[in-house]
């Protein structure tokens, strides 16, 4: 007997099983941080950062990689590190210390957005066209840094009348430096102040610059913003206090570790503001459409510690108007 005689018609039944999902996430978007000191000199910085990007919705490793090259001090590694983020492809590229890494981060790219931090004179380093409209692909926060040095030589004057004599710390790989110096020499020169700088970088080390300064009979020292300094703050600070130097700084984490006396503003909210705009550029935004930020509010501090420490009795004048008096 056929089987066809029997069965005349077989009943085909098919199992589809559940098979496992296999649709990929959507990339995470990419922020590259060209930095060119270190992330371990600026954790209080780069937490304010990524304050700023959580207030915006953006969390490091949820909605959002942030991948760091740092030069650690050597500006000549930044070319070779921005070129590795653009071949990364990152989708917006933050600059840390100054200048010098956003002009690296701008000549290796005019297609990704760039935010600078804290870089003073971002129109005459040639980073943007105007503050209100940057133009191209760069915008940030401006340091107000080395515009404020002849207001800090005002304030070493009236903390030590009659220091005629004074120093001051510069990084001669800074960008615009000598132009810089050249207009501070002529507003001391107007004060009835002579200075002499002195170069202190990866090149020149800071314990002979000081022990230079010292030889030389500087009866105060203006330290001007600059990475390398920042990140070795406490280096710095200990070396003025050993060679019984009194010194004014940009930034208040100076004296938080010991410094005499900062004026500046606020590095800090500068870092969170960046993580602001970088937020804004992630949803959408483009860096010619958004100004450059400058800060409004500017801080006196001074240690008094410090200055007994140094024997300099401080003005009341002076301390009524800081901002706030570490005791």
């Amino acid at each position: 007997m056929r089987w066809g005689a029997l069965f005349p018609y077989i009943l085909v039944v098919t199992v589809t099983w559940p098979l496992p999902a296999t649709a990929q996430q959507p990339a995470l978007p990419v922020v590259g941080i060209l930095d060119s000191a270190s992330p371990d000199a600026r954790a209080e910085e780069f937490a304010a950062f990524r304050t700023g990007l959580k207030e915006a919705g953006y969390v490091d490793r949820q909605n959002v990689m942030i991948e760091y090259r740092t030069a650690e001090n050597h500006y000549d590694r930044l070319p070779g590190l921005a070129a590795e983020l653009v071949g990364r492809k990152v989708d917006v590229m933050v600059t840390a210390g100054g200048p010098v890494a956003a002009l690296t981060a701008k000549a290796a790219t005019a297609t990704i957005p760039i935010v600078f931090a804290t870089v003073a004179d971002p129109i005459g380093s040639r980073l943007v066209d105007s503050l209100n409209r940057p133009g191209g692909n760069v915008t940030g926060t401006a340091g107000l840094t080395s515009e404020l040095d002849v207001k800090r030589l005002e304030l070493l004057r009236e903390l030590i009348p009659g220091s005629q004599l004074i120093g001051v710390l510069v990084n001669p790989n800074r960008p615009n430096v000598a132009a810089q110096s050249k207009e501070l020499e002529a507003a001391a020169a107007a004060m009835g102040l002579k200075l002499v700088f002195q170069n202190a970088g990866p090149e020149h080390d800071i314990a002979v610059a000081f022990s230079s300064l010292a030889k030389q009979g500087v009866k105060a020292l203006l330290v001007t913003a600059d990475p390398y300094y920042s990140s070795r703050r406490a280096q710095v600070v200990e070396l003025a206090a050993r060679h019984a130097i009194p010194a004014i700084y940009q930034w208040r984490e100076f004296v938080a570790v010991g410094g005499l006396m900062s004026y500046g503003p606020s590095i800090v909210d500068a870092y969170h503001q960046t993580g602001i705009y970088v937020a804004r550029i992630l949803k959408g935004a483009k860096p010619a459409d958004l100004p450059v930020m400058q800060p409004t509010r500017f801080e006196l501090i001074i240690n008094l510690q410090t200055a007994r420490a140094l024997g300099i009795d401080t003005p009341a004048t002076l301390l009524a108007r800081a901002d706030k008096v570490v005791e």
